[in-house]
């Protein structure tokens, strides 16, 4: 008999993945001009969001949850292997700036850690005991989220995270790149997003990693709407660490409130610099204080905050 582990079980598990199916008529391909692979590459990528629409039902209802738990003080916590988890941490390290969370809000873990971000952690995708202890040290609890992220569907991190985190509780998602895989059905919202065999065989870098990107930029953002973060389509909880970003903040009170410039830097001032603060001083006439205080009741929702001011 041969184990899960053995070489040639292994291998007929990836023939039969169409992530790792094999395109006989791209053989070739390394003979082409630029030209022709760019437009080849471009013709493929196109396809991704047909798939991801095909699965928005899912997404939606899995965003719904996780805003769901995130509101009662959850946390949003992403678990995969190589390209999947880089792309988890990539997610989750730019919602501080974006939407400012807190600090471990939203949590990226890659099989391997800190290093397995820019190198490879021999071993670590195929082991679902180092997801539990990466999942353990974050003391998982009940209103927790955590998405297993795996093109293929089969990666054992992944699989392992999702299953421990829901022997715990907490809320779980599968995101994979083939149908009927293993990630998805360990979870209690599964979404596979099937965007056929890659350009270069097996490397799902490429339209599984574009795919999953697409979804996890939907959880996020969306969940983050659902959480008052936003005020229409302006980031109003934007953390001003840099020029830019200071300069996008007097932007967006400009653009929610009309005021202009003297108005807005005295209403930044008077809140700290804190956008949605600062809205909420000039469309309600309030001061800083009473600003903060009827954002804290409202859960940090502008509208109801607004809508309590009588604004």
């Amino acid at each position: 008999m041969t184990s899960p582990s053995d070489p040639r079980t292994l291998r007929a598990e990836l023939e039969s993945l169409t992530t790792e199916a094999f395109r006989p008529e791209l053989a070739d391909i390394d003979r082409l001009p630029t030209l022709d692979i760019a437009r080849l590459m471009n013709g493929e990528d196109i396809s991704v969001p047909a798939a991801v629409a095909e699965r928005l039902p899912e997404i939606a209802a899995a965003v719904d949850a996780v805003a769901e738990r995130m509101a009662r003080g959850g946390r949003l916590v992403y678990a995969g292997a190589g390209t999947a988890g880089r792309l988890g941490v990539l997610d989750a390290s730019e919602c501080p700036p974006t939407f400012n969370t807190g600090p471990g809000q939203v949590v990226g873990l890659i099989a391997g850690g800190p290093d397995a971000m820019v190198s490879s952690v021999e071993g670590a995708e195929d082991s679902a005991e180092l997801a539990r202890a990466d999942l353990d040290a974050l003391a998982l609890t009940p209103l927790d989220t955590v998405v297993g992220i795996s093109a293929s569907g089969r990666t054992p991190y992944a699989i392992g995270a999702v299953e421990h985190a829901r022997s715990l509780g907490a809320l779980t998602i599968g995101l994979a790149c083939n149908a009927h895989s293993a990630l998805a059905a360990a979870a209690e919202h599964g979404i596979e997003i099937v965007v056929g065999p890659e350009l270069l065989t097996g490397s799902t870098r490429l339209k599984s990693g574009t795919a999953q990107k697409l979804v996890l930029n939907m959880i996020s953002t969306i969940t983050m709407i659902r959480l008052g973060k936003t005020y229409g389509n302006l980031m109003v909880d934007v953390r001003a660490s840099n020029d830019k970003l200071r300069a996008r903040s007097r932007r967006i009170v400009a653009l929610a409130t009309g005021a202009g410039d003297e108005e807005i830097e005295r209403a930044l001032t008077a809140t700290d610099g804190e956008v949605k603060h600062a809205v909420l001083t000039i469309l309600a006439g309030v001061d800083g204080p009473t600003a903060a205080r009827l954002l804290e009741e409202s859960g940090g929702h502008l509208r109801a905050a607004l809508a309590a001011a009588g604004g």
